[in-house]
């Protein structure tokens, strides 16, 4: 027999949050791509350019870990016009031992959401200041919230400020967040001054020119970048790198679809450097930050050790909470014509 677990998006949020153990647990994947002999390929990336669609194929195998997972991640821009959500998608989670189908993620890419905001956790755990407590973010939808949300179970937030170019969507986002993590959140119409006495400043934002200059910047300041998920988005002032100290989530990544490729087209950085990754810095391999005012910037990309990570994590909680229901995969003798 092969049983599969199905689970729907609406069983995952019961049994996977946005917590400090889901940070713990995308941490761990990170240290363990500087550790451990993981396989992870590059992206498969399949674009429909007549309905702005691009599909992302993710996955890594990580040793140790039970199963590896494979992301499927379509993003369609012009949804919204149809009344649908711009983002979906499911995992699929396969045993490391048999290659048989374990799990089936229906998360509509919840689960995605929780690992890219506890990636910026993650870095902000590692590169930005310990006392860290005001914070910038450029953005104002669902990943604007939960990497603030996640910065706050890492660092000391007090204060927070929001920018965006619809100004009421930052104005709503603001007045929720306020209400939801308990201090002061405000939107601020001008990105320079929501960037002046931050301590950590996050972009999330599908942007495609910079919205973040390095004239900006000031000493002991954190930025994570993680809106550049593909070749054409570009958040960050390439003039950045020459005031930075630069990390990436995956370099190998962020040369070509990361905010390092705009560095190095437009002169400020060269594709053979050897720049550290996060998971380095987390297993102590390569310095993050090494004084207060050092300025850090973390390019985040997305990487599929968060996707198996993640997944593993989700599946192991609901067969404990008897989440969700199995399904049998095998066609019994006498089934296929």
């Amino acid at each position: 027999m092969s049983r599969m677990l199905v689970l729907t998006e609406a069983e995952l949020r019961r049994v996977v949050r946005l917590d400090l153990s889901a940070v713990d647990c995308v941490e761990e994947a990170f240290a363990a791509l500087a550790t451990k002999p993981v396989a992870m390929p590059p992206i498969l990336r399949l674009d429909i350019p007549e309905h702005r669609g691009e599909v992302d194929v993710k996955t890594a195998y990580v040793p140790g870990l039970d199963g590896f997972a494979i992301k499927i991640s379509p993003g369609f821009f012009d949804n919204p016009k149809l009344g649908l959500p711009s983002l979906n998608g499911l995992m699929i989670l396969f045993s490391a031992r048999t290659g048989l189908g374990e799990a089936l993620l229906l998360d509509n890419g919840y689960l995605t959401d929780v690992r890219t905001a506890a990636a910026g956790a993650v870095a902000a755990r590692h590169l930005a200041r310990p006392d860290a407590a005001v914070a910038t973010i450029f953005g104002a939808g669902m990943q604007a919230r939960l990497q603030l949300e996640a910065l706050a179970l890492v660092r000391p937030i007090r204060e927070a400020r929001i920018w965006a170019r619809d100004p009421q969507k930052a104005g709503r986002a603001a007045s929720e967040l306020s209400r939801k993590l308990g201090f002061s959140v405000t939107a601020l119409p001008d990105p320079q001054a929501a960037v002046g006495g931050a301590d950590v400043i996050v972009t999330t934002t599908p942007a495609e020119q910079p919205i973040l200059m390095a004239d900006w910047l000031e000493p002991g300041q954190h930025v994570t970048a993680m809106g550049s998920d593909s070749e054409h988005k570009n958040e960050i002032d390439p003039a950045v790198f020459a005031r930075t100290t630069y990390v990436a989530d995956r370099l190998s990544q962020t040369r070509r679809l990361g905010e390092l490729a705009h560095a190095v087209r437009a002169g400020f950085a060269t594709a053979e450097q050897a720049f550290a990754e996060l998971g380095d810095v987390i297993a102590g391999k390569r310095p993050g930050r090494t004084k207060a005012e050092e300025i850090t910037l973390a390019d985040l990309t997305g990487a599929g050790v968060q996707d198996t990570a993640i997944a593993n994590l989700a599946a192991a909680r609901a067969r404990t909470a008897g989440a969700g229901h199995t399904i049998d995969t095998k066609a019994e003798a006498g089934d296929a014509a």
